[in-house]
């Protein structure tokens, strides 16, 4: 019998109550990780882990904008033309159709929740321009 480690697959898992409604997802990336606490129509609210050191894409959404609150560890945001350094308790917002990127320049794991607003929150809204994983997509 596997374990029940092995049986999750790394991209997503779900946890769901007896009636099979979903309550909880949760990405694997090599970033780090990502768990959607709470989702309704226009909203969607996760709670972010990036690894110390790690950094997501540079990235571009179409259909929603993003709040950044940070819980611990220090954030270095990219968000247009601007950059800055987000500790504990501080906070940054993420406007539709604007370039951003979140990393980790501490010695701990980075925290944040993030609450995406739009018509549509779906993981393929991404459009990657650099990533230190090479999931950037060329034509």
């Amino acid at each position: 019998m596997p374990k029940l480690e092995e049986s999750i697959q790394p991209s997503a898992l779900a946890l769901a109550t007896s009636n099979g409604k979903e309550i909880a997802e949760t990405g694997l990336r090599p970033w780090g990780c990502y768990t959607v606490l709470e989702e309704g129509r226009g909203y969607k609210i996760k709670r972010i882990e990036v690894k110390p050191g790690h950094r997501l894409s540079l990235q571009m959404h179409h259909h929603r904008s993003e709040h950044w609150i940070v819980v611990s560890g220090t954030a270095k945001v990219v968000c247009g033309d601007s950059e800055i350094l987000l500790s504990s308790n501080q906070s940054t917002y993420v406007p539709p159709c604007t370039q951003h990127r979140l990393e980790n320049v501490g010695v701990i794991p980075l925290v944040l929740i993030e609450v995406q607003n739009g018509e549509y929150l779906g993981e393929d809204d991404i459009v990657r321009f650099q990533d230190d994983y090479s999931r950037v997509e060329t034509v």
